[in-house]
C-alpha cells in the first residue's frame, strides 16, 4: 500500500488553521484576538470562516496538539457568513460589521447553492421532503441544473410536479431577505451534514468492529476507552454481537432466525449457556427446533473457528435486516432479556 493510501486528512495550513482556531475557541475568546488584527487580516480571515469545509477532529489535533484533549469531543467544525457576523458584533460598530459583510458575503453567498450542489442527491431530496414546498422551489431553482434534475428524480411525482409548479412563479427576493435565507439554509443543511458526516465515520468504525473476532472486538474498543472515551462509548452503542441476540423482541428474533439455516444454527448454538440457547430455540418452530436440540445433543464437535463463522454470518444478518427496516436492533423490551 503506497504512503498515499494511508495518509490522514491533509493539515490545516495558513489562514484555513487560524480560521478552525477562531470558530474552535468560540465567540467570546475570538472577539477577544480579534480586537488585535488589522483590517485586512479580519478580511482573510472573516472570508476563510464563511467558505469552510467541514474540518475534522484529526486535522483539528494536528494544529493545536498541546490542547488535544479539549478537541477529541469536536467532531466537525463548520463556518457560515452567520458565524461571521456574530463575531464581528462582539468588537465592532455595525457600520463596520456591514462594510466587512458585504465582501464577505459577495463570495459566500454564491458559493453556498455550489456547496449544495455538491451534496449526494438523495440528502438533498431527504432534507427538502422535510421543508415547506415554496423552500424546496428556492433551493432546487438555486443549485446547478444537474443537481436539480438529479434530485428531482427521487422525489414522489405529485411532489415533483408540484415544486416544478412553483418553480415556474418564484419571484427575484430582495437582497437582505435572500441573505438571511441563504444563512439560515446554510447554517441548517451543511452543518447538519457536518454532524451527519462524523455520525457516518462512527457507524463504519462499528461496522469494521462487528466483524472482528470477540477477543480483537474487546482489545479495540479497550485502547480506544483509554485515548478517546467519547467516541468509545458512541462506538459500543452502535456494535451488535451474536450475545446481543437474546434482546430482541421475540418477533425480530423469529424473523432473523426464519432466514437462517438449521444447520447454522446448530453451529452458531455450540458452546453456548442453557439460558441463552433456550431463548433462541424459542424463537423456531416446533419442527426445526427439534432437529436442532437433536443436533446440539448428539453431533460431532465442531471448530471454534466454525462456530464463529456461523455467529458472525447470523449477527450480519440481523444488522442487514435492521438496515432494510425489518427488524429492530433495540426497541427497549425487556420481556425475556437474558442476563449474562
Amino acid at each position: 500500500m503506497s504512503a498515499t493510501a494511508v495518509r490522514g486528512p491533509r493539515p490545516l495550513q495558513g489562514i484555513d488553521r487560524v480560521a478552525a482556531l477562531l470558530m474552535t475557541m468560540g465567540k467570546p475568546v475570538a472577539s477577544r484576538l480579534m480586537q488585535y488584527f488589522d483590517p485586512d487580516e479580519i478580511k482573510l480571515v472573516t472570508r476563510a470562516i464563511s467558505d469552510m469545509r467541514p474540518i475534522t477532529t484529526a486535522q483539528i489535533e494536528s494544529a493545536v496538539e498541546d490542547f488535544a484533549t479539549q478537541f477529541v469531543a469536536g467532531a466537525n467544525v463548520v463556518g457560515s457568513p452567520g458565524d461571521v457576523e456574530r463575531m464581528l458584533a462582539g468588537f465592532m460598530p455595525p457600520e463596520k460589521v456591514s462594510e466587512i459583510m458585504s465582501d464577505v458575503l459577495g463570495a459566500a453567498n454564491h458559493s453556498i447553492w455550489d456547496r449544495i450542489s455538491g451534496v449526494s442527491e438523495t440528502i438533498i431530496a431527504t432534507y427538502i421532503l422535510k421543508e415547506h414546498p415554496q423552500v424546496a422551489a428556492l433551493v432546487l431553482s438555486k443549485v446547478k441544473p444537474a443537481c436539480a434534475a438529479k434530485v428531482m428524480s427521487h422525489l414522489p411525482e405529485h411532489v415533483r410536479n408540484g415544486i416544478m409548479r412553483r418553480m415556474l412563479t418564484v419571484k427575484p427576493i430582495v437582497d437582505e431577505t435572500m441573505r438571511i435565507i441563504e444563512n439560515t439554509i446554510h447554517e441548517d443543511f451543511m452543518m447538519n451534514l457536518a454532524r451527519n458526516a462524523a455520525a457516518d465515520t462512527h457507524a463504519r468504525i462499528a461496522d469494521i468492529i462487528n466483524k472482528m473476532e470477540r477477543n480483537d472486538m474487546d482489545a479495540v474498543l479497550q485502547s480506544l476507552a483509554s485515548t478517546r472515551p467519547k467516541s468509545a462509548e458512541i462506538l459500543k452503542g452502535l456494535l451488535f454481537t451474536f450475545d446481543d441476540i437474546v434482546h430482541l423482541p421475540p418477533r425480530a428474533r423469529t424473523t432473523l432466525f426464519d432466514k437462517v439455516p438449521p444447520d447454522k444454527t446448530v453451529l452458531a448454538l455450540k458452546g453456548t449457556e442453557p439460558e441463552f440457547r433456550e431463548i433462541i430455540l424459542q424463537s423456531l418452530g416446533a419442527r426445526v427446533r427439534r432437529m436442532i436440540e437433536q443436533e446440539l445433543q448428539g453431533g460431532e464437535p465442531s471448530s471454534q473457528r466454525d462456530v464463529q463463522e456461523a455467529r458472525r454470518a447470523i449477527t450480519d444478518l440481523a444488522l442487514d435486516l435492521a438496515g432494510k427496516g425489518e427488524i429492530e436492533l433495540n426497541s427497549g423490551a425487556e420481556d425475556d432479556a437474558y442476563v449474562r
